[in-house]
């Protein structure tokens, strides 16, 4: 199925460049391993290097690279947990400025796992309304 069609929800709420980064590494990835699930991680992993998921869309980034520690370990290697989209390996100003724009209580109290794991929740909450 070539990636326009498979477009998930977040990403026909977020940029052309998002969509299009998205689709390209997908649609190579269908030609090397085939329609799946393997094909939907690659995208989501190029897609991360550049965006991150702010409430329901993703947004670029002001830096381009890894997102997360499992990002950076790279493929074949034992999965990690993830931060769902969430640029972990940005400052804590910067998540401390994404709490904000999600309205997330308590954050200037918070220290930046925590900040991280408000986000994945508030993220998780918007792209649920979103799907209704």
């Amino acid at each position: 199925m070539p990636g326009r069609e498979a477009l998930p929800g977040t990403l026909k709420r977020s940029s052309k460049k998002a969509q299009d980064t998205w689709v390209k590494t997908h649609d190579s990835a269908v030609e090397t391993y085939g329609e799946g699930r393997r094909a939907h991680q690659t995208a989501y992993a190029s897609l991360k290097h550049s965006f991150e998921k702010v409430g329901d869309h993703w947004e670029e980034k002001g830096r381009k690279g890894p997102s997360d520690k499992q990002a950076a370990r790279g493929a074949g290697r034992k999965p990690t947990k993830t931060a769902g989209g969430v640029d972990a390996s940005a400052s804590k100003q910067h998540l401390y400025d994404v709490a904000k724009q999600l309205d997330i209580k308590g954050r200037s109290s918070m220290n930046k796992n925590e900040l991280v794991k408000a986000i994945q929740k508030a993220n998780n909450r918007e792209t649920a309304k979103a799907r209704r």
